[in-house]
């Protein structure tokens, strides 16, 4: 159990419980199920037994297709304190992208996790199906507002790294792009078979004890590295294995200088995808994002959309 309690330990490194949280989600007060009609703001979408938070920007227009960004939380955490520490409910409010934070269930031990890979971070044998779920949430918020159906997005912290690979695996032709954050794809690739391209923005910290950079063990399952992990996405892009290096970029506020190195594969990738990777040269597993970060992220997603 020596990782299971080194995942919750992160979590706890933040001192304003902004990225991991045992505490239940607050639902916001207005809990109808929206119509494209209904007041912009935040709300909570009923979907079942699992409601989630959805944040509607002022300047959405029924009449105007909107991106969709899906926030997935780390273990632990919750929707609401993965947002307190990313930030992107003002990028939202900016760019005007419907904007959706769910809840992973909560395990044995009372912590929110999602069923991703067999390494992370259902640690307890539920049966929980999330794959499904944030197909579900996807489908939800398609059919009571404009979605831009070649612009859906997800992001993802830690175990909701891991998720958001699973989804790009499993359900390639609902998403366009993913920005994972110290997290990986599954350890065998064959588990992973996704119907098209989808892009793939792939930020780890090279100092993370959570998530070893170098890949690693939760419990008995393995999961691979991020060299592998990049590795088998350029592939399942047919992207060229040759990248080319943009300039460093600062996004860690604790760091000196451009600790960040990005490589960009982009040629011969299948259906107008792309991988990208953020090194964080001496990041640990919460990095301490300034400004520059979430609009980073968001300008990477922007960039990529479905072909026709």
């Amino acid at each position: 159990m020596k990782r299971t309690a080194a995942i919750a330990a992160a979590c706890a490194v933040l001192a304003m419980g902004a990225a991991c949280s045992t505490s239940d989600n607050q639902p916001p007060a207005n809990q109808a199920t929206p119509t494209p009609s209904q007041n912009t703001g935040t709300l909570t979408v009923k979907l079942g037994d699992r409601p989630f938070t959805l944040h509607v920007p002022d300047s959405y227009d029924k009449s105007k297709p909107a991106p969709l960004v899906i926030l997935l939380h780390g273990y632990t955490a919750s929707g609401e304190k993965q947002e307190a520490y990313m930030k992107f409910t003002a990028e939202s409010d900016k760019r005007g992208f419907l904007y959706a934070t769910p809840d992973g269930l909560t395990d044995s031990r009372g912590n929110r996790f999602w069923n991703a890979t067999d390494a992370c971070c259902n640690l307890y044998g539920a049966s929980v199906d999330d794959s499904a779920y944030v197909s579900d949430i996807i489908k939800t918020v398609e059919k009571a507002y404009t979605v831009d159906t070649k612009r859906v997005y997800l992001i993802g912290h830690s175990n909701g790294a891991f998720m958001s690979f699973r989804m790009a695996c499993d359900h390639a032709d609902q998403v366009t792009a993913i920005a994972a954050l110290n997290g990986a794809t599954w350890s065998d690739a064959s588990k992973c078979k996704p119907s098209t391209g989808v892009s793939i923005l792939d930020i780890r910290s090279t100092d993370d004890e959570t998530i070893n950079y170098a890949g690693g063990m939760i419990l008995a399952a393995r999961y691979p590295s991020a060299a592998v992990t990049d590795a088998d996405w350029i592939s399942l892009d047919q992207c060229a294995k040759a990248g080319t290096k943009a300039a460093a970029i600062d996004i860690v506020s604790t760091l000196p200088g451009a600790e960040t190195a990005v490589t960009k594969y982009t040629k011969g990738c299948v259906a107008g995808s792309t991988v990208e990777t953020w090194t964080i040269n001496g990041g640990g597993h919460i990095p301490a994002f300034g400004d520059t970060f979430a609009p980073s992220v968001i300008d990477f997603l922007y960039a990529q959309s479905k072909q026709a």
